[in-house]
Order: structure tokens, then sequence, then C-alpha cells
């Protein structure tokens, strides 16, 4: 088991936390594809191509093929819809870490670190919703370095400061494919109190859904 430890951001670990964050984001296209590919709709259209092609060509293979083209393309397109959140988290608040959370008040970032190599992150910045609620943001564990207790650790390095800097709660999102980081923030002691679909064309259409927990900070903790 290596040993790790967890230390405020520096700008030399800029490019590694970038890349952590990407390969994360990176790990989910496939379920999200899996998620895709049981919603009713998309099984009823899949059923209907396959039996059309079957009746009309009288042959296995055409149908076979057509199918197994329309889930390809349908990876391929799901795939560059994800890469471009990805591009978009990039680009806002990850485009500039030591601007965006280590100069503004209230906020921070965090790296873990193994073997003088950065292998997990964390984030938190003020709610813009409420004064006193802080929000946990880009958590990410290299995947060889998993179950080490990393996440955990770098959750408790929020819930510290959140308490040092007044804040009443801390709150985060989770997408609906990300059952290991829910379960691992349910462990710290986060809860969920809310569950939605994204109120968007494109969110509706696949079932795309959040939960959205909270740690709540009892006063004198």
């Amino acid at each position: 088991m290596s040993d790790y430890n967890i230390r405020g951001y520096k700008d030399s670990d800029y490019e590694t936390a970038r890349e952590l964050f990407s390969a994360g984001m990176n790990e989910y296209v496939p379920p999200v594809c899996i998620h895709v590919l049981k919603q009713p709709w998309v099984l009823f259209v899949l059923t209907c191509m396959f039996l059309c092609l079957l009746v009309s060509s009288k042959s296995l293979i055409l149908p076979v093929l057509a199918v197994t083209l329309a889930l390809a393309l349908g990876r391929q397109l799901l795939g560059y819809c994800w890469s471009m959140y990805i591009d978009h988290c990039l680009k806002e608040d990850l485009r500039d870490i030591s601007k965006t959370y280590m100069q503004s008040e209230g906020s921070y970032f965090w790296v873990a670190e193994a073997d003088e190599i950065v292998v997990g992150t964390v984030a938190a910045k003020p709610s813009d919703e409420k004064r006193e609620e802080l929000v946990l943001k880009r958590m990410s564990v290299r995947k060889d370095f998993r179950g080490l207790g990393i996440g955990k650790a770098l959750s408790r390095e929020v819930l510290s400061f959140a308490r040092q800097n007044g804040y009443r709660s801390v709150i985060l999102n989770t997408l609906m494919v990300q059952h290991e980081a829910q379960r691992m923030y349910e462990s710290v002691g986060f809860k969920k109190y809310i569950e939605f679909v994204l109120p968007t064309v494109y969110g509706k259409l696949i079932n795309f859904t959040i939960s959205k927990y909270r740690y709540d900070i009892l006063p004198g903790s």
C-alpha cells in the first residue's frame, strides 16, 4: 500500500491536475453509453430498425450490421458530447486553477501526492446560491490508487476547511453513473437530498440524472 499526503495546490501541479480530471471523466463514457442504451425509446427504435430490415431484406446479416452501425455511431456521438463537456470544464474553473481557487476568498484546491506524483485532486468554492454553503468540486483519484482511502481523505479536507471558515454545509453533485463516488461520499457522511433530470432536451431524452448531496456542519463540531 502506497503512502500519500494531501497538500495545497501548486502551479507545478497544473498539467497533472487537468489530466487527472480528464482521465477520470473519460472513464464514464462506457457507463453513460450503457445507460442510454437502456432507455425504453432507444430499445424501441433499435428493435423496430432490426425487425423492419429483417422483414424487408429477409436476411439476418443486414439488420445486424445496421444495428451495429447505429450503436457505433451513437457511441461516437456520446463520446464527442462528453469531450465537449470536459473541454468546457478545462476552459472554465480549471483554466487558471490558482486564480479560481487559491487566490479567491473561501476557495481552495488540494492534491493528494504519492511517490512524489499527484494522484488525486479536490476543490472547494463558495456556493452561488447560499452564503454559508461550500461546494465540493473536481474530485478525482487516479485509477490505480483507488481503494486506499484517498477520496475519503480529500473529502475530509474539504469538510475541515468548511468548519474552519464558518460554512454551515458542504454540497456536491454526482451523475447517475457515479455509483462508486456516491458510496464513498455517503461513507464520509454526505446525504442525498435531491435528485433531478437535467432540464434540457438532451438531458430529458437520455434521462440524465443528477444527485445532489449535502453534509451539514453542526455548530461546535
